[in-house]
C-alpha cells in the first residue's frame, strides 16, 4: 500500500469489482471519449488479468477515513530492457472528482515506479483537450516531449495524444522488477 495524505493507493484486487464497476457507469460522461474504464463484471476481469506485476501493475485510489473508492493508475507496457521504463495510465470517478484525489495517488505511484519497482522512465500520454490530466502530470513533474497525432484508439477512435515523460533522478531508483 502507498499511504499519502489524503489516499491510499493499493493493488486492484477481484473485491474492487463490484464498486469499481459501479462508479465506472456513473463516471461514462466523465470518461467518455478519454479512457477506458471496465463497465461490467466481465471488463473488469479483463481489465484485472492484465495486471501481472511485471508487463502491467494497475492500482485502486481510496480516500483516507472512508475508504470510498475514488479512482484508478496503472502503469502498462513495463519494459525491463534495455530502458526500463513504462506507460502510465490513470483516471478518476465522477462522484470524487475535481479534488486532486488522483493527482495525488499519480504522485505516490510515480515514487513507486522509480524507488520500488526500479524504472528510469514513464511516459503518459494525454489528450490536449483534457486539462485534468495535463494538470495531474504537470504536477508530478512530468514535461511535455511530443504530441503524436492519432496516438490510441478509444471508444473506436483514433485520436490525438501528447506525450509527457519523467525520468528518475540520479541516485533514486533503488528497486529491481523484472
Amino acid at each position: 500500500m502507498l499511504v499519502g495524505t489524503r489516499v491510499t493507493v493499493r493493488p486492484v484486487a477481484a473485491e474492487d469489482g463490484a464498486a469499481f464497476v459501479v462508479l465506472a457507469r456513473q463516471s461514462l460522461r466523465l470518461h467518455r471519449h478519454l479512457i477506458y474504464a471496465p463497465t461490467t463484471a466481465t471488463e473488469f476481469g479483463r481489465y484485472l488479468a492484465r495486471f501481472d506485476g511485471v508487463a502491467a501493475v494497475g492500482f485502486v485510489v481510496r480516500l483516507n477515513g472512508s475508504g470510498e473508492l475514488a479512482g484508478l493508475v496503472n502503469i502498462n507496457d513495463i519494459s525491463w530492457t534495455p530502458e526500463r521504463r513504462g506507460f502510465l495510465g490513470f483516471g478518476g470517478f465522477a462522484a470524487t472528482s475535481g479534488h486532486g484525489y488522483v493527482g495525488e495517488a499519480v504522485r505516490l505511484v510515480v515514487r513507486y515506479a522509480f524507488e520500488d519497482l526500479g524504472l528510469d522512465r514513464l511516459e503518459a500520454d494525454v489528450q490536449p483537450v483534457n486539462a485534468a490530466s495535463r494538470k495531474v502530470v504537470e504536477r508530478a513533474g512530468f514535461r511535455l516531449v511530443a504530441s503524436p497525432p492519432k496516438a490510441i484508439r478509444i471508444d473506436g477512435e483514433w485520436r490525438d495524444h501528447e506525450r509527457w515523460v519523467l525520468t528518475a533522478e540520479p541516485g533514486r531508483r533503488r528497486g529491481g522488477g523484472g
